[in-house]
């Protein structure tokens, strides 16, 4: 595959979390602290309701750069979780009944312990649900990426995969050239093998985000479009479309800060912020986990460097659904892209 150019290297300007922390919280764009919008509105403290999904990362690795990856990730990156820190991992899920198990990247598939880390969930939960969030390309790029597909479909994995658009020209401009092609390869060999097809239990959900710094449409009506397009033109089905606003974290914020549009967007989501999506905000019910096990509130938060406050464990290790219970949650200026409009999560709109 060939990658555009300008995305062959990681940029270092704003690679540290903690100066993109500096970044969202100092700059002046004339907008309340997020803080303060949930105490106006009546939400503040924010507080969880209880862990239902543990979201995982295994590495940051990725075999794309696309430009509005939050996880920074890419083929340099070599932060990757070993088995023991995914043991932990599935020692939290036995012992605290957990039903969802969310797995992530970079490209999860680079991880080489995934396909056990897959199988020993599965014996733990033989009734619950194990995600796995693809960018479909790793899976048809070499031999030892083509165990996936029937793997996933043995062990009844949930499959979210990233296409941000259904159209050639849109995806290679996000996600780099020939992304486009080889994701749908992709697609169609998980229809061969039963994902996404009527009546099958085997789910395959789309991942839709703006191209640009503007909120997604409407979830249903994008769905319907996804659906009637990739239909006629390629023959693909799939279950479900999600649209997930596009944060200001990582490669996103760089690119509105090289453009000059960083307070533009942020006031567009301030200006759109919704009480109601805080009732359903992804942090309230889901604790993610870092590559090295280190506890966070978010996925975003985890990109930030944004750890969970006291008294929560700071590990999985050290995993203790009661602290959880008990703690605030972490937050900061990008939780506006969560709350705007109709909501924002891994898993689609909140409303």
């Amino acid at each position: 595959m060939t990658i555009q150019p300008s995305l062959h290297k990681r940029k270092s300007a704003l690679a540290d979390g903690g100066e993109q922390i500096r970044v969202l919280e100092k700059t002046d764009c004339s907008i309340p602290a997020f803080g303060s919008k949930l105490a106006e509105t009546g939400h503040a403290p924010l507080r969880p309701d209880g862990t239902a999904i543990l979201q995982v990362n295994t590495g940051y690795r990725c075999n794309l750069l696309c430009r509005h990856c939050h996880v920074d990730g890419g083929p340099d990156r070599s932060e990757m979780m070993n088995r023991e820190t995914m043991q932990y991992c599935l020692d939290a899920l036995k012992k605290n009944n957990i039903q969802t198990l969310d797995i992530t990247g970079g490209a999860p598939e680079m991880n080489p312990e995934l396909p056990w880390f897959i199988r020993e969930a599965r014996k733990i939960m033989p009734e619950g649900e194990i995600l796995v969030r693809t960018n479909l390309v790793i899976l048809v790029s070499g031999e030892e990426y083509r165990q996936f597909p029937e793997l996933f479909r043995q062990n009844r994995v949930s499959l979210i995969a990233s296409l941000p658009c259904y159209t050639r020209e849109n995806v290679d401009a996000q996600r780099g050239k020939g992304v486009f092609d080889r994701s749908i390869e992709a697609l169609r060999m998980l229809n061969a093998i039963g994902y996404g097809q009527d009546g099958s239990d085997l789910q395959l959900n789309l991942v839709f985000n703006p191209g640009g710094p503007s909120l997604p449409g409407a979830q249903q009506a994008l769905e319907a479009d996804y659906k009637s397009r990739l239909m006629q033109e390629f023959g693909i089905k799939f279950s479900h479309l999600y649209t997930i606003t596009n944060m200001p974290v990582s490669r996103f914020l760089e690119s509105l800060l090289e453009e000059g549009r960083y307070c533009s967007y942020m006031n567009l989501l301030e200006g759109h912020f919704n009480p109601e999506a805080v009732k359903n905000l992804m942090c309230r019910t889901t604790v993610s986990v870092g590559w090295d096990g280190t506890l966070y509130d978010c996925d975003f938060n985890q990109m930030l460097g944004l750890p969970m406050q006291d008294p929560a464990p700071g590990n999985i290790r050290e995993f203790d659904e009661e602290r959880l219970r008990n703690r605030l949650i972490a937050i900061g200026q990008h939780c506006y892209g969560c709350t705007a409009g109709a909501g924002s999560s891994c898993q689609g709109c909140l409303l």
